[in-house]
C-alpha cells in the first residue's frame, strides 16, 4: 500500500488524525493532510495523489469547487466527506466529479475500505488492453488517452463522463438501462441511481451535443434507459 499517495482534506484536526491512523492500519503510509481548499488544489498539482478524501465544508473554497478545479487536470478518485445527508448534496458531489460520498459520522474503517475499493477499480482500468479508437459520427473516443474530440476539437470530460461515454460507444445502438450504466461505471449496485445517471447524461449532452435539448448522439428510450447512436440513426 506504500506505493499509493493519499491526500486527506479536512479542516478538523481530529478527523485528519483519525483518518490517517485508520489508513495506516490498513497499510497506507504515504499520506498528506491538508486543512483548506486552495492548498488542496495546489498540492494536488504537485503531489499527484492516487486518491483524495475531501471534506465538503472547507474554509476558502468548498469541497465541491475543489473537486471541479482538480477535475481540470486529474482523474484520481475523490471520496467526499460531508455532514450534509440530503440527496441533492450527494448528487451535486457526484455531478462535479466525485466518485463516492460518505456522510458524517462515519466509520474510519469503512472509509479505509472504500479507499481500497476505489484504488482497485483504478488499477483495473489501467491494465494494458488492446484499446482501439472509437468513432461515433464526429466523435472520436480514445480509451488509452481518455480523450474525446468532436470534429478534431478536444472535449473536456470528467472521469465518470468519459467512462459512461466510452461504455456506451462500446455498445453503440444498444439500449442501456440506468442501473446497468451505474453498475458498470461505479462498480456498485444500481438501485436508486436514477438521479445520478440523469445528471451525468445531462452534462455529457451539454458537452457533446450541438443542441442538448434535441440530442443526436445520446438518445433517451423512455422507461428503458439510453442508447448512443450516430446522428440520423435514431
Amino acid at each position: 500500500m506504500n506505493k499509493y499517495k493519499i491526500m486527506i482534506v479536512d479542516d478538523e484536526p481530529d478527523i485528519l488524525e483519525l483518518l490517517e491512523k485508520s489508513l495506516a492500519i490498513e497499510g497506507f503510509q504515504n499520506i498528506t493532510k491538508i486543512d483548506n481548499g486552495l492548498s488542496a488544489v495546489n498540492s494536488c498539482r504537485t503531489l499527484q495523489p492516487d486518491m483524495i478524501i475531501l471534506d465538503v465544508m472547507l474554509p476558502g473554497i468548498d469541497g465541491y469547487e475543489v473537486c471541479k478545479q482538480i477535475r481540470e487536470f486529474s482523474h484520481c478518485p475523490i471520496l467526499f466527506l460531508s455532514s450534509k445527508n440530503d440527496e441533492l448534496d450527494k448528487i451535486l458531489g457526484l455531478a462535479v466529479g466525485g466518485d463516492d460520498y460518505v456522510t458524517k459520522p462515519f466509520s474510519p474503517k469503512e472509509i479505509a475500505y472504500r479507499v481500497k475499493a476505489q484504488l482497485r477499480r483504478t488499477e483495473y482500468r489501467q491494465l494494458p488492453t488492446k484499446a482501439q479508437l472509437l468513432k461515433v459520427g464526429a466523435l472520436s473516443i480514445d480509451p488509452e488517452g481518455c480523450r474525446v474530440t468532436k470534429d478534431g476539437k478536444g472535449i473536456e470530460l470528467t472521469a465518470r463522463e468519459f467512462e459512461i461515454l466510452h461504455y456506451m460507444a462500446q455498445n453503440i445502438g444498444r439500449v442501456i438501462s440506468k442501473e446497468r450504466l451505474y453498475e458498470t461505471v461505479w462498480g456498485e449496485d444500481g438501485f436508486g441511481c436514477d438521479n445520478t445517471i440523469m445528471v451525468h447524461i445531462r452534462h455529457l449532452r451539454e458537452k457533446i451535443e450541438s443542441n442538448p435539448t434535441s440530442p443526436e448522439y445520446i438518445i433517451t428510450m423512455k422507461g428503458l434507459g439510453y442508447k448512443l447512436v450516430k446522428p440520423y440513426e435514431k
